[in-house]
């Protein structure tokens, strides 16, 4: 059947699918991908027609995409945002248009306070570095240096890790930063090397992992005997056979590991790897949720907008790939479980393998 213009919906995602931070947006244009390959263009009776346009990672262009998509494309959606300043800077476009944004990838926990009409279907940094906290707190690490990238999500990571730690009786004996879009960690290794604590706390947005672990093995930091503790995005799947046998043994903690032992994901996993010839990371199953969350609230409105669509969205829960995931309509962030991981070898390559998990955790950044 021939679709008229009032039949279709249209969905409009801006990602960084150039520059620094490419790999987030491959990442989440294949999930999208995917899901509309598996579930088809219809839902609520319309057909849905999902335009994803390039930001490059640049707040400005993000901007002027989001304002184009609105006014032009009339879409009853935003959705993408592979950075915090990104999300930003769409923020108060979808306040003024009361058009939805599905947060799929950046992870500052004050994104979703920026607008009424931001929701979550990835993570926040402090949902994910609480975990790796308290289970340093628990097993036997007194001392921690911490060093995260110096823009929000590495405040958000520096905050809440020193928060629960400090509170489990360990101590924080240095804090330091490097730059967002610094990739010698040099300098900083040989401070932490002097200083010789008990674990080194690291929190980097996703891509500089494979640099850091390998220059943390070159430095000698392992043979040291500092043991290395991070958040998932540094043992990122999309990087990890990268990094090579320096990863094996790291500790960290995330919501969401390509080798998560449930039927749902390991379905996931085969059609992801089948269409795209890579692995699935974080970022990929916050877009997959993300259209899932977008389908099943267009099924709601009958494929309408605006408030009535948020209200749809604020209601959504489901089994991902992840585990059992729910959106909290207070704080629009997602409820989910949070995972305790170490790197391991399986059948000859590298995965983050779950050996303990901190159930149906809210977003700390929001606790009142």
């Amino acid at each position: 059947m021939a679709w008229a213009q009032g039949d279709t919906v249209k969905i409009g995602v801006i990602l960084p699918m150039t520059g620094p931070s490419a790999s987030t947006g491959k990442q989440v244009e294949a999930a999208i991908k995917l899901w509309v390959a598996q579930n088809g263009d219809k839902a609520g009776g319309k057909k849905i027609e999902v335009i994803i346009k390039d930001d490059a990672g640049v707040a400005d262009t993000t901007r002027r995409l989001a304002q184009e998509l609105v006014v032009n494309d009339k879409v009853v959606a935003l959705a993408g945002f592979g950075l915090t300043p990104l999300a930003l800077a769409t923020a108060p476009i979808a306040t003024q248009s009361k058009t939805p944004m599905v947060i799929m990838a950046a992870a500052t926990s004050a994104i979703t306070d920026a607008s009424p009409f931001a929701i979550r279907s990835g993570f926040t940094v402090p949902q994910i570095t609480v975990g790796i906290a308290q289970w340093a707190a628990q097993n036997k690490i007194k001392k921690v240096v911490t060093l995260v990238s110096d823009y929000g999500p590495g405040n958000d990571a520096e905050k809440y890790f020193n928060e629960r730690y400090t509170q489990g009786g360990g101590q924080v004996v240095e804090k330091l930063r490097t730059p967002l879009r610094g990739a010698d960690f040099a300098p900083v290794l040989q401070k932490v090397r002097d200083i010789a604590p008990d674990a080194l706390f690291v929190f980097l947005p996703s891509g500089q992992g494979a640099t850091f672990v390998k220059q943390y093995v070159e430095r000698g930091l392992d043979k040291a005997g500092i043991k290395l503790i991070t958040t998932g995005d540094v043992t990122d799947d999309d990087q990890l056979n990268d990094m090579g046998d320096a990863a094996l043994g790291v500790i960290n903690s995330h919501h969401y590991s390509a080798a998560h032992d449930s039927a749902v994901n390991k379905k996931f996993v085969a059609a992801f790897e089948a269409a795209n010839k890579f692995r699935p990371n974080f970022h990929a199953v916050g877009g997959y949720d993300g259209m899932h969350m977008l389908y099943q609230a267009l099924e709601a409105t009958h494929g309408a907008g605006g408030e009535a669509l948020l209200a749809a969205l604020k209601t959504q829960g489901f089994e991902s790939p992840r585990g059992p995931i729910q959106v909290d309509p207070q704080t629009r962030e997602m409820v989910q479980n949070i995972y305790i991981r170490k790197v391991e070898k399986l059948n000859g390559q590298l995965y983050n393998v779950e050996f303990d998990v901190q159930k149906a955790v809210k977003d700390p950044g929001k606790a009142k």
